[in-house]
């Protein structure tokens, strides 16, 4: 029985990735900050089945000594601050968390862990104002955003420690990639959850940004395969993951307003307080290298996507109770 030491199992991606990795056979072990209250929402449905360790990316040697506990096969390191708009108002705190502390994973694993394998959570974010499209391996990095310039920093670390220390690391480069999972602060989120609260009666207006800003944008439960593939392969090496497929907030908006029967012009409404002070107007991947050496392709659709996430952010609203359908 493989075992798989995820940071970063209580997000999004880490219940995505510890339920596909128990599927597999492996023992999940992930990582949790010490706190007096336990946020496990993602994770409610898996804790009997996972064992939890504290330890704290900000604090090398409780990560030194949580891997010499576990002696893990594979290291998932997908512990952030990840949230761009954070980044510009805690933008140290991004930085300890987002770029040094893949370094203390890294020190923690050639120490601790030498043999395992290691997958580093880069972003599409750090091609930022773009040089090309679409983006691929090979695009240079020009991010717009503490965030973006944090995990430029995660990404060039995993390279430098693969190529200096012989260990077996590597970089995912996700574009972005969603779920009913995803953080309320994010804007498909915020846009499905409001769909789903306008509907319900709930509130009746939505306050968004840049409404032109395009993304390319997955299903997270699909991404985490990839993340798994990358560790499986003979030889370490990054990947750019995505669609292929981009669209804007304004389609975004259509597409989950549109899935209730509600026009989403008579609710949404331009606050510029959400606009970013450096915006990135066009992310797009060429995800061919992926498809071609992983044999990875997504399986849910962006549209599918969408309709997914407002279904269960109504069935959560109304299993509370609240709100009467319009």
């Amino acid at each position: 029985m493989p075992t798989a030491f995820i940071t970063g199992i209580t997000g999004q991606d880490g219940s995505y990735l510890a339920e596909l990795l128990l599927e597999k056979g492996y023992r999940v072990v992930g990582v949790v900050r010490r706190s007096s209250t336990t946020p496990y929402e993602r994770i409610g449905h898996l804790v009997d089945r996972v064992e939890l360790i504290s330890a704290d990316l900000l604090d090398q040697h409780s990560l030194v000594d949580a891997m010499a506990e576990c002696r893990p096969d594979e290291i998932y390191n997908l512990a952030a601050q990840s949230f761009v708009a954070t980044s510009w108002t805690q933008p140290v705190l991004t930085g300890e968390f987002t770029a040094l502390g893949v370094t203390r994973v890294l020190e923690a694993m050639r120490k601790a862990a030498p043999k395992a394998r290691f997958y580093q959570a880069s972003s599409s974010e750090m091609f930022g104002k773009v040089v090309e499209t679409p983006q691929r391996e090979s695009t240079p990095f020009y991010p717009r955003s503490p965030y973006g310039v944090a995990k430029v920093y995660g990404h060039w670390i995993t390279v430098n420690y693969r190529e200096s220390f012989g260990l077996y690391a590597v970089s995912g480069i996700l574009f972005n990639h969603e779920s009913p999972r995803r953080g309320l602060e994010f804007v498909t989120r915020k846009v499905t959850d409001g769909v789903a609260r306008i509907k319900l009666g709930m509130q009746r207006e939505l306050r968004l940004g840049n409404l032109e800003a395009r993304r390319d944008w997955g299903f997270a439960g699909d991404y985490v395969d990839a993340m798994w593939r990358m560790l499986q392969q003979d030889e370490p090496d990054d990947y750019v993951v995505g669609t292929g497929e981009t669209w804007s907030v304004r389609q975004l908006c259509e597409i989950a307003f549109g899935s209730q029967g509600l026009d989403w012009k008579e609710h949404v409404v331009v606050d510029e307080k959400f606009m970013r002070p450096a915006e990135v107007e066009l992310l797009v991947a060429d995800p061919s290298k992926a498809k071609k050496a992983l044999g990875w392709t997504p399986r849910v659709g962006f549209r599918e996507l969408v309709t997914m996430m407002v279904d269960a952010d109504l069935a959560r609203h109304r299993s509370a109770g609240h709100g009467a359908a319009r």
